[in-house]
């Protein structure tokens, strides 16, 4: 047994259509404190993970109706399940069923007769690695809901969060960014104001132009969202889209007063489809846009130097062909 201060714990699923290969790995994995559920086919695999929460999943792959492969890709495709790791456990060795496996999305394999050392370790690993993967998912969630509850002050608002999200990945794929950077985007849309915390609501709501103090506050937003998102180690190419979503390609935006592409091209796209969406809601100094109008504003602002006229041309075009369902305001949020 490893020493108190490496052991881990938490619920794990074993689906087996052989009653005597369950009752083993239960057996050797309750000994070490796990809780342990089981399964006698992929089925009811699959109904545990509906109805309860596991850590992860040590899968036969041979068995009858639903096989491990089939059970492992139906973990990994759905939202819900897809963060659990999955071990196969198969007498096969044959290298086109590690294949499967890995196509099918396994974390790692266990060959049978399964050596308890072997096991333990394995799963060991794999639990630390979901308990690391949770706190970074709760962490992202309480910045998410800490983001969503600055829009909700401000009724004008609402759904601005998730507009920008799917604006900013769709036009982030169009434009063909690595997915690191359309993940990035999804999430500045999401968290990109989550500085306006520190604004006071008298200034946030305000419906009046803001006097230079408050505005010299105002334009703080963007380095103290930076500041609480940091710690994060994932959202690292979030911080550029936080910091310098207010900049301008002539260098009269904020904070930085950066100028053409020394500002992150993830950061003049959140800047265009942002401002798109403000000219199209409804604010309390103005009505909302056509979107006619919004892009004849925006057309107006790039030839003043504010926008990247390229990314500005792909998102019309985008805008204009209506060929894209997310870019949209009854699109929904996806995560």
């Amino acid at each position: 047994m490893l020493p108190s201060h490496l052991s881990v714990s938490g619920t794990i699923l074993v689906a087996d259509d052989q009653a005597a290969n369950r009752e083993l790995l239960d057996e050797l994995l309750s000994s070490e404190g796990f809780n342990v559920l089981t399964a006698p086919d992929g089925a009811a695999a699959l109904e545990h993970l509906n109805l309860v929460n596991v850590d992860l999943v040590l899968l036969d792959v041979m068995m009858p109706e639903v096989s491990g492969f089939e059970v492992c890709a139906r973990i990994k495709a759905n939202p819900d399940t897809y963060l659990i790791p999955v071990v196969l456990v198969t007498a096969l060795s044959d290298k086109q069923d590690r294949i499967e496996g890995i196509r099918a999305g396994a974390d790692d394999f266990l060959t049978r007769p399964v050596d308890r050392t072997e096991l333990l370790t394995r799963v060991r690993s794999l639990m630390k690695l979901k308990h690391h993967t949770d706190e970074l998912e709760r962490a992202e969630s309480v910045l998410f809901s800490l983001a969503r509850s600055i829009e909700g002050k401000d009724p004008y608002t609402h759904g601005h969060c998730e507009r920008l999200m799917n604006y900013s990945a769709s036009l982030g794929e169009h434009l063909g960014l690595p997915q690191e950077q359309i993940v990035a985007l999804r999430r500045a849309g999401i968290v990109h104001d989550v500085g306006k915390v520190a604004v006071p609501d008298a200034i946030l709501l305000k419906p009046a132009k803001l006097t230079p103090e408050e505005w010299k506050l105002m334009k703080e937003h963007p380095i103290v969202g930076e500041r609480i998102c940091a710690p994060l180690k994932s959202f690292r190419a979030v911080l550029p889209v936080i910091r310098h979503h207010h900049e301008k390609l002539d260098g009269s935006g904020y904070p930085d007063g950066l100028r053409g592409e020394a500002i992150p091209v993830t950061a003049r796209i959140l800047t265009v489809v942002d401002v798109y969406d403000a000219l199209t809601t409804e604010r309390p100094y103005k009505p909302a846009f056509s979107m006619t109008d919004a892009l004849k504003t925006m057309q107006q602002e790039v030839a003043k130097g504010w926008w990247d006229p390229q990314i500005f041309e792909e998102f019309e075009r985008l805008i204009t062909r209506g060929t894209v369902n997310l870019l949209s305001k009854s699109a929904g949020a996806t995560k």
